[in-house]
């Protein structure tokens, strides 16, 4: 069946090139003059190693148990504060500060990982879609040559003598976004894609002792047009940086296939590795040991294999073993086994000890439905940008857990990385603590515009570039259970380059569907999707268009890989989303825009810390998208935001509903795709006029995943006249990871009895009545009551009742409210503006007094026309003798075509 399916895909992407070279004319290709490697889209690495899976070789079984490479003595970290010099420009940089006798001492320093622009150095520039370096008229690949900052870096580290047998690799875990390597005053190499790691071998280049490190920093280079995310443009070094040594003969990329058998029972794994022999190592046999644990430390399956080694670099892929009896990973049940590959030579001598945590889990597409281990799965997301106030790009594992213990509490079970590849860390994270994870390439040219004649991911001098940027991503997070979906980037058009990475990707890693939001063409009922993508990922579609897209694609599941935009007052349309969600086979979630507020701390000139946002720094004149960062469920320090209340109420996992109020009984769904209910107690309440009158717990719930249930409410209220409701808990049994003893996942709010009300009052039709009329004004007194309106204002002016002032100034129509954050960021404001000013800009005003003598009610009505006459408006008073005042609102339409209004 793949083989059958990629056939297809490349019928389809054949089709798709010979559209692409017809489109692709307007290009122009690079000159043949030289130019430099950061602003050649062709040059983005010089003897960078190669990209390989997040791993490191222990000494023996016993360091491997730490998973800790502190605890290796061949593990150096190099962190901490580095010399560094910053200029604006590429010429005024000191063009060999890399050699060992450049002096330095009139340098300062700076903290890595750290972000320059937060450590004094430079502007952080915020803005939405432009290149912030060239935001009117982009010219990729040029890059500004008059203001582009140069962070120049040295550091010394030691490498110890026990060192000189192996082959020594220097680390950096991410650089924006482009940077040159010495190692004592040796050119090394070169590096760009700022969110994914940069590898060198440097065994040739050191020595035992003391070494110098330095790396030359651009702050844009060509592949900044691919970096245009919706976030702070700041650089430096991100990462961390660290080096280490591997044996001659190492085990340099390794990939764990733990999966399910067709049956979604037993596991299966396989074990891919690549090993490497360096200068000249000519070992003829290795031994290759796996062995798998479980969190008990027992042992669940192992395995020795014998591999002739006749090439510098070996690929072994060992037999495909089924591992009976295990427990399946989910982001409900992350259960996790520890992996160990042990390579020994020949004599059975120890070479190197690789870990790794494994989850056997399976995604699958079947009949347009996304799977995970056989069970439909809702993913209940947001998007995730690496944020901290203090530190810029630059996130503690502190942060991360903390990020996922606010996820998991209120609900969420997915995070999608907007808009790159994230810090190892986050994954281990996800794979331990339980999230689905949609990963996402480093690929966002939205500067450049989407049309194919513009879009850089159709533009052939672009394409190795794309290629491996994805190809880097997938190598190095591979083995991550949490890893349930590809995204080939975002907001990027798509075309060639998208074609070929989407095919890659399929051709390496079957296992897993791709997404990608800009295979969508046009919007709205119009739309449709191309082939590059398993799953229908739109963003921010109206629900109709919802419905369009899975009944035009049904082999596709519809999650919108962004959606209900969450910047300030917002988040109040999700429940209408989910009631869609659910009651369509092939909707299966989104991921809110997005996670955190992404305001930077700054002081005041009065000394106040605040939360800045774009335009806050530099300046007049520094690019700019203003508060459009801000678009979080939570605060940059992580305190949550109100609408975050509501998100956890629609993410929540139970819905409960009547099922006969007669007899007490509610029904109770169950949208976990894998766990029971009975990790839950239900705690209810009846509520009368707003006190607890009555409460009760159900200990035992038996719920299964995906199900519906109908449980008694045991209790003996009865009805009374007053407002009432049974309130329902679904709560924690016992403490699980961040869920304390109690802690209630879901709740309901059910009606049991309505208020009665009293009757409406009804007026009095006797009593002194009368009323008079004047040129301007009408005024009608009743028993205690004088109302008075102005026929030239065309309004009630007075309302006095036993000499107290009720109205002094009566009400108008109003159509207008002031806009939210999200009204201003979708231009509202000035869309909608003309229903701002409709009731002072009314035509033709009326006031009439309708009361025949001795009648006991007056009518007085307001007409007036709206819109130069588009519609009409009445208002009409009814007057009794007593003082009621009934007021009645009419807007007719009558013409024209006008933009909605504010709800």
């Amino acid at each position: 069946c793949q083989a059958k399916y990629l056939v297809m895909k490349r019928v389809q992407f054949c089709l798709s090139v010979a559209f692409f070279f017809l489109l692709s004319i307007n290009f122009s290709s690079l000159d043949a003059q030289e130019v430099f490697d950061w602003e050649n889209p062709k040059v983005f690495e010089i003897n960078k190693e190669t990209a390989h899976a997040t791993l490191f070789p222990f000494e023996s079984r016993e360091l491997a148990l730490t998973n800790n490479k502190n605890n290796s003595k061949y593990y150096q970290l190099l962190n901490g504060n580095w010399k560094f010099n910053w200029v604006r420009k590429p010429t005024d940089r000191p063009v060999d500060f890399f050699k060992t006798l450049y002096n330095d001492s009139d340098w300062g320093t700076i903290p890595v990982p750290g972000n320059w622009e937060v450590n004094g150095h430079g502007i952080p520039i915020y803005v939405n879609q432009p290149n912030e370096f060239m935001p009117k008229d982009p010219k990729p690949p040029h890059i500004p040559h008059d203001y582009n900052p140069v962070g120049s870096y040295r550091k010394t580290f030691n490498i110890p003598g026990s060192w000189s047998d192996r082959q020594i690799f220097l680390h950096f875990g991410a650089v924006k976004s482009a940077f040159y390597l010495w190692i004592n005053g040796e050119k090394v190499g070169y590096s760009q894609g700022s969110k994914l790691p940069a590898e060198f071998d440097i065994t040739e280049f050191v020595k035992s002792g003391e070494n110098l490190l330095a790396i030359e920093v651009y702050r844009w280079c060509e592949g900044s047009y691919l970096e245009a995310q919706d976030f702070w443009r700041i650089s430096g070094i991100e990462r961390d940086v660290f080096v280490w040594a591997a044996p001659k003969v190492h085990i340099r990329d390794y990939w764990a296939k733990a999966s399910l058998d067709e049956q979604y029972e037993a596991g299966t794994l396989e074990l891919e590795l690549a090993i490497a022999q360096y200068d000249g190592m000519e070992m003829d046999e290795v031994t290759i040991e796996r062995t798998v644990l479980d969190e008990t430390g027992s042992l669940v399956s192992s395995g020795v294999q014998k591999v002739n080694l006749k090439d510098e670099k070996t690929l072994v892929t060992s037999k495909k073993v089924t591992v009976p009896n295990i427990s399946h990973w989910s982001a409900e049940t992350p259960n996790l086994y520890t992996l160990f590959v042990t390579l020994k030579d020949k004599e059975g001598k120890t070479l190197e000890v690789l870990t790794s945590k494994i989850g056997f889990r399976r995604v699958d597409i079947k009949n347009g439905q996304l799977l995970v281990n056989g069970e439909v799965v809702f993913l209940r997301g947001a998007n995730r940008h690496e944020h901290d106030p203090s530190t810029g790009h630059v996130v503690s594992r502190e942060s991360m857990i903390k990020d996922i213990e606010l996820m998991k509490t209120h609900n969420l079970n997915a995070v999608r990385t907007s808009h790159y590849p994230n810090d190892p860390m986050w994954y281990e994270l996800c794979d331990e603590y339980g999230l689905y994870v949609v990963d996402e390439a480093n690929l966002e040219s939205h500067g450049t515009g989407y049309r194919l004649d513009r879009t850089l991911g159709n533009n052939p001098d672009w394409v190795d570039a794309h290629i491996e940027r994805t190809k880097r991503m997938v190598e190095r997070d591979k083995n991550h259970p949490s890893i349930i979906i590809w995204s080939l980037g975002n907001e990027a058009g798509n075309g060639y380059n998208f074609y070929r990475t989407y095919l890659w990707i399929k051709d390496r890693d079957p296992s897993r569907p791709v997404q990608y939001e800009r295979t969508q063409i046009g919007w709205g009922l119009n739309a449709y999707t191309e082939w590059n993508t398993d799953i229908l990922a739109p963003m921010y579609a109206y629900p109709r268009d919802m419905v369009h897209m899975v009944n035009a694609h049904p082999d596709r599941p519809l999650i919108q890989c962004e959606y209900a935009h969450a910047m300030g007052n917002s988040v109040g349309n999700l429940k209408e989303y989910w009631d869609l969600i659910y009651s369509h086979d092939r909707m299966q979630g989104g991921f809110i825009w997005d996670w955190v507020d992404q305001s930077l701390y700054k002081k005041t000139d009065e000394g106040k810390t605040i939360f800045a946002y774009g335009g806050d720094f530099g300046p007049e004149g520094t690019p700019s998208d203003n508060n459009f960062l801000n678009n979080g469920l939570i605060q940059p320090d992580r305190a949550i935001n109100p609408h975050i209340l509501e998100v956890k109420k629609v993410y929540q996992p139970i819905y409960s509903s009547w099922q006969d109020q007669s007899k007490g009984k509610i029904s109770v769904q169950n949208y976990y795709s894998f766990l029971n209910l009975d990790h839950l107690y239900l705690h209810w309440e009846i509520l009368e006029n707003g006190e607890v009158t009555e409460t009760g717990k159900i200990d035992e719930l038996d719920i299964p995943a995906l199900t519906k249930e109908a449980i008694e409410i045991p209790y003996s209220w009865k009805s009374s006249g007053k407002e009432t409701f049974l309130n329902l808990s679904f709560r924690y049994k016992n403490k699980n990871d961040f869920f304390e003893k109690d802690f209630e996942v879901a709740y309901e709010q059910l009606v049991l009895a309505k208020a009665i009300v009293p009757r409406p009052h009804m007026p009095m039709r006797s009593g002194a009545f009368e009323s008079t009329e004047t040129e301007g004004q009408i005024t009608i007194k009743t028993s205690g009551s004088v109302i008075g309106f102005d026929k030239n204002l065309g309004k009630m002016t007075t309302w006095k009742h036993n000499g107290t002032m009720l109205v002094s100034d009566g009400p108008e129509p109003n159509f207008w409210r002031p806009p939210t954050d999200n009204d201003y960021g979708a231009r509202l404001q000035t869309k909608l503006k003309a229903w701002r000013t409709v009731w002072e800009e009314r035509q033709n005003t009326q006031v009439v007094l309708d009361h025949a003598e001795g009648s006991k009610v007056a009518r007085v009505t307001i007409t007036a026309d709206l819109l130069k006459g588009d519609a009409q408006w009445i208002t009409r008073y009814t007057i009794y003798p007593d003082g009621v005042v009934h007021v009645k609102n009419k807007m007719t339409a009558l013409s024209g075509n006008y933009p909605m209004l504010l709800k």
